[in-house]
């Protein structure tokens, strides 16, 4: 293998890792976060995991006692999809750059991240036209 060839290797390997640590970091990062938000009516408070899983519900001044089953139904429905859509925008901000592409010599390019798929509605009308980081690959395809 030439001389050329293996610093060009050698460089593709440390961008590699360096990105495999990224992902590492942001995984870490997002193991332990959590948003904890109210519905509009202040009769509910929810918590959602990493993953968009519900893991703390509360009522919080027992305003919950004078609704009906419909409108209590509403206002989780209704906290439990902002939390889900704020820790998708929390994963989407964290794992961003690992979505740029790569300033190294090799060029390599960002990850490919289809946020669409990863978080279903939990992103429907919030993410200000973030959703698909492949938007890049389908403006390269109409550029060319």
């Amino acid at each position: 293998m030439s001389e050329s060839m293996e610093k060009k290797l050698s460089q593709a390997m440390a961008e590699l890792t360096a990105v495999q640590e990224a992902v590492a970091q942001a995984e870490s990062e997002l193991s332990q976060a959590s948003a904890t938000t109210r519905s509009r009516d202040r009769a509910v408070e929810v918590t959602v995991g990493p993953q968009g899983e519900l893991t703390a519900l509360k009522f919080p001044g027992n305003r919950h006692q004078n609704m009906t089953g419909p409108q209590l139904a509403a206002s989780v429905l209704e906290a439990v999809q902002e939390g889900r859509a704020q820790m998708a925008r929390r994963v989407m901000d964290v794992f961003e750059p690992l979505t740029r592409t790569s300033g190294g010599p090799t060029g390599l390019r960002g990850v490919d991240i289809d946020w669409d798929r990863a978080f279903g509605s939990a992103l429907d009308g919030t993410d200000g036209g973030r959703r698909r980081s492949a938007a890049r690959l389908h403006d390269e395809i109409h550029e060319d």
